[in-house]
């Protein structure tokens, strides 16, 4: 009796850049799909169906933008930091590539989630910003995303930037904790969290759109890194093939 054959692809094979190129190149288009469905319904709902708050009004309708970019931003963050790790344990393949693909997106998540939480701020606490636990600590985030995104491009070597850049990624995690027990740790104006583990303190009408949406940034971040690292691998193969010519040339 023959064995069964192997799946198509298992996990463990897409650390081979062809073959993520090749299933990547299949999933992205799904993901890019089912972001837009999900953004759609989400936003939809908490701009024009979902209640206002009590207290703040319609004020309040930014939360299905900030928090999920808070969420991600963090998520984000962790991501690079756990590729990094692999790549000076493991030396994955793809795990560098993953660092440099995460960075600038979590940035701009981090960023859009400093912007709306400022705007959020305006009418709820009568300014753009104070320097409490949270905000100060999530511009730490943003900023060690910066500081990622400067050592990767900051060597002539990618070899060292990518080591120099996940140092700090590994490094940064400590700001992680920070963020998340901040409103806990010291007196602040943020208010604590709504969603925990042991359940939600916010109306079901106002939960269901927030994590549609939540759900609808995270496909998007998803596609997002998806298409970078092809980007990245493509760019990857074209500067070796120029090396093979150079060399053959010379």
């Amino acid at each position: 009796m023959e064995p069964a054959a192997p799946p198509a692809t298992r996990w463990h094979d897409l650390a081979n850049p062809h073959r993520f190129q090749r299933f990547s190149g299949q999933l992205w288009p799904w993901l890019v799909a089912a972001a837009l469905g999900f953004l759609a319904v989400g936003l939809g709902m908490g701009l024009f169906v979902a209640p206002p708050d009590y207290l703040q009004g319609d004020s309040v309708r930014i939360m299905y933008v900030h928090v999920p970019s808070a969420w991600l931003a963090l998520g984000g963050y962790l991501g690079m930091a756990i590729a990094a790790l692999a790549a000076r344990i493991w030396r994955h393949p793809l795990a560098d590539l993953s660092v440099r693909a995460l960075a600038p997106v979590g940035a701009a998540f981090a960023a859009v989630c400093l912007v709306t939480g400022s705007i959020w701020g305006r009418p709820t606490w009568g300014t753009w910003w104070v320097w409490d636990g949270r905000l100060t600590s999530m511009l730490v985030l943003f900023l060690l995303y910066l500081g990622v995104i400067a050592l990767i491009h900051a060597f002539d070597d990618r070899m060292r930037g990518a080591r120099a850049a996940g140092i700090l990624a590994i490094l940064g995690v400590i700001n992680l904790p920070v963020i998340k027990f901040s409103v806990e740790w010291w007196n602040t104006l943020h208010q604590p969290a709504s969603i925990r583990l042991s359940g939600a303190t916010i109306h079901p009408d106002m939960l269901q759109p927030l994590l549609l949406s939540a759900t609808g940034f995270a496909l998007l971040f998803a596609a997002i890194v998806l298409m970078r690292m092809r980007a990245l691998i493509a760019e990857q193969k074209r500067a070796m093939r120029n090396l093979r010519r150079a060399a053959l040339a010379g």
